[in-house]
């Protein structure tokens, strides 16, 4: 045991001595048993359908800690498609040729994206990085454009990906230590939430429309405070989401949609979030 660690001095073994400890033992018929291994070092007993309040927890908890430790304060979220490609990149989730079309002319908004982290980690820097730290989901399209950007100027980036169905590997423009999987969508979607100075949203499908609704409802709602939400690219958003016709029809107020700026270029969203925050 270490008397000088941070955590304060215990007369107890820490769990990760035990661990190891608990390696050394003998091999017999007891200790190869799944029943003697320590509960949170056994995968089985660890991913029981009864664990999962642990598991939450601890989802919630190990990006917690580690952004602490980081001393990151505040973020700036990049949401958009992961099928929007780089300017000259294959549109490679294309169907036919009329999405292969639109998915090329779309990767404007990868540079677009790629611009705004650039202008998110300059200013970042300012703050040793613990202010606008950029994150993303991780994946490609706009969330690998967003930390591609961060990247070009030698500043962090956060992705928090996700275990999907399909093979999905982070893209390799995220920080490796700043690099999270979740398992639960909805901890995760906690984890952009939670340090969001500002909310870009670059055109893609059901995932970018579940993160930006889930944000909106939040801010409506009263149950998180107002930051910046730029929509990027007005004719995108103004044909896929007709939010006066909602406010017609009364389902929300008229001045919900008060809540949302749209940009089409990176400079006009930073000066929004410029405007909002008195920079």
């Amino acid at each position: 045991m270490n008397p000088t660690q941070k955590a304060g001095w215990t007369p107890l073994p820490h769990a990760d001595e035990d661990l190891e400890r608990a390696k050394s033992v003998p091999e017999t018929p007891q200790t190869v048993a799944p029943t003697y291994r320590l509960a949170w070092n056994d995968e089985d007993f660890m991913t029981r359908r009864e664990l999962r309040p642990v598991r939450l927890q601890l989802e919630l908890m190990k990006p917690e800690l580690v952004l602490s430790e980081r001393g990151i304060r505040s973020t700036v979220i990049l949401f958009g498609g992961a099928r929007i490609p780089e300017p000259g990149g294959a549109a490679w989730a294309a169907k036919n040729e009329t999405q292969k079309k639109n998915l090329e002319a779309n990767s404007r908004y990868y540079e677009e994206a790629r611009a705004f982290a650039r202008i998110c980690s300059q200013h970042s820097a300012a703050s040793y990085y613990r202010e606008f730290v950029v994150v993303t989901g991780g994946g490609p399209g706009v969330m690998e454009a967003g930390n591609r950007g961060a990247a070009d100027v030698g500043a962090p980036s956060i992705g928090l990906n996700i275990v999907l169905p399909h093979e999905q590997a982070p893209n390799p423009y995220v920080s490796p230590e700043l690099c999270f999987n979740f398992h639960y969508f909805a901890i995760r979607k906690m984890h952009f939430i939670m340090r969001a100075k500002a909310i870009a949203v670059f055109p893609g499908g059901f995932g970018t429309m579940d993160e930006l609704f889930e944000t909106l409802t939040l801010i409506q709602t009263g149950r998180m405070e107002r930051v910046p939400i730029i929509l990027f690219g007005e004719e995108f958003w103004r044909r896929s989401i007709d939010l006066d016709y909602l406010a017609e029809q009364g389902t929300i107020s008229p001045g919900d949609h008060d809540i949302i700026d749209f940009a089409d270029t990176a400079d006009d969203a930073w000066k929004v979030i410029q405007k909002f925050y008195s920079l």
